[in-house]
C-alpha cells in the first residue's frame, strides 16, 4: 500500500521536530536487541515511496481505468478524490458483489504495481526519499544476528527494487507484500503472519517497525511487539492514538544506543535469498 498515506491523510512535509522520549528509546532498543526477527514496513520506515503527494498520479490513473469500464459509480466519495491508489483498489474490490469485476481488479492491481515500481526506482536515488538512518539501522540489526523481513501493502517487487538499488536486499531474508486479494492488506495481519511463518519464528520473538495505525493493528492481531516510526508530529500522534506504546521520530537514538553497547553495523552479513541462516527462502 502507500503506507505513509493509508488511514492518515496527514501532511507530507517533515516538521523537523523530533520529540523522542528517552524511556521509549531505551524500550525500543531493548526490544530490538532481544528480537530474533525484525519486520519492517516498507513505505515510511525504510523509504518515502511517494513524497509530496506524488501517489496522486497513480491514483488518477486507476480512476481513469475505472471510468473506461463505465464503472465510476462504484467509487465512493473518498475513492474519487484520494491520493492513495490503494483506496481506489480496495473500493473497487469491495464493490464486486453482484458484479463481474475480477478482470478490472486485476488490471488495477497490475497498474498499481507498475506505479510503485517506478516510484521505488526513483526513490532509490532521490535523497529526500531515503528514510534517515534506515540503511544504517538495517545493517546494524543484520550485524547483530536479527533476521529481517519486509511486511508491506506495496508490491513485493517495489520493495525488492529499492533494497537492491540501495545495497540492502542481502540483509533481508524475505519480502512479503500485497497479494491479489486486497482484503488481506493491512490492517489484516496476513502479511505479518506470512513473515513469521517464513522466518519460522513465534510472534513473541519478533518486533515490527511501522508508521501507520494499520501497522499498529496488524501487529497487534498477529501478537507481534511494535515500534512506531513517525517522521513528523502528526504521524506520531496518530500512532499513539492507535495504541502504539513506543513511538520514535528518528532512528538516530537507536544507533547511539548501539554504539554505547559496542554493536557494529559493519558486521552485517548476507542473510537473504537462500543463505544458510535458518529457514531462509
Amino acid at each position: 500500500m502507500v503506507d505513509n498515506l493509508d488511514d492518515t491523510g496527514e501532511i507530507d512535509d517533515d516538521t523537523g521536530e523530533i520529540d523522542d522520549d528517552t524511556g521509549e528509546i531505551d524500550e525500543a532498543w531493548d526490544m530490538l536487541a532481544s528480537a530474533r526477527g525484525v519486520l519492517f514496513d516498507f513505505d515510511g520506515p525504510i523509504c518515502r515511496l511517494f513524497p509530496d503527494g506524488s501517489s496522486r498520479g497513480v491514483a488518477d490513473g486507476l480512476r481513469e481505468l475505472v471510468a473506461e469500464h463505465d464503472l465510476s459509480d462504484v467509487l465512493t466519495e473518498q475513492a474519487r478524490t484520494d491520493k492513495d491508489p490503494h483506496v481506489v483498489l480496495r473500493t473497487v474490490h469491495g464493490a464486486r458483489e453482484g458484479r463481474d469485476l475480477k478482470e478490472l481488479v486485476e488490471r488495477l492491481e497490475t497498474q498499481t504495481t507498475v506505479g510503485e515500481l517506478a516510484a521505488a526506482e526513483k526513490a532509490s536515488y532521490t535523497r529526500k526519499s531515503h528514510t534517515p538512518d534506515a540503511d544504517r539501522l538495517i545493517r546494524l540489526l543484520a550485524g547483530m544476528g536479527a533476521r529481517l523481513a519486509v511486511v508491506t501493502n506495496n508490491a513485493e517487487s517495489a520493495a525488492d527494487c529499492y533494497l537492491r538499488a540501495r545495497g540492502l536486499r542481502e540483509h533481508f531474508a524475505y519480502i512479503h507484500g500485497r497479494t491479489t486479494n486486497p482484503d488481506l492488506m493491512k490492517p489484516h495481519p496476513d502479511v505479518v503472519l506470512r513473515a513469521l511463518r517464513s522466518l519460522t519464528l513465534p510472534a513473541r520473538e519478533a518486533v515490527m517497525i511501522g508508521d501507520t495505525p494499520t501497522d499498529v493493528e496488524a501487529a497487534a492481531m498477529a501478537g507481534v511487539r511494535f515500534i512506531g516510526y513517525g517522521r513528523n508530529a502528526e504521524k506520531r500522534t496518530r500512532l499513539r492514538r492507535a495504541g502504539a506504546k513506543v513511538v520514535l521520530g528518528s532512528y538516530a537514538p537507536l544507533l547511539g544506543r548501539a554504539r554505547e553497547g559496542g554493536a557494529d553495523e559493519s558486521r552485517a552479513c548476507f542473510v537473504g535469498e537462500g543463505a544458510s541462516r535458518g529457514a531462509v527462502g
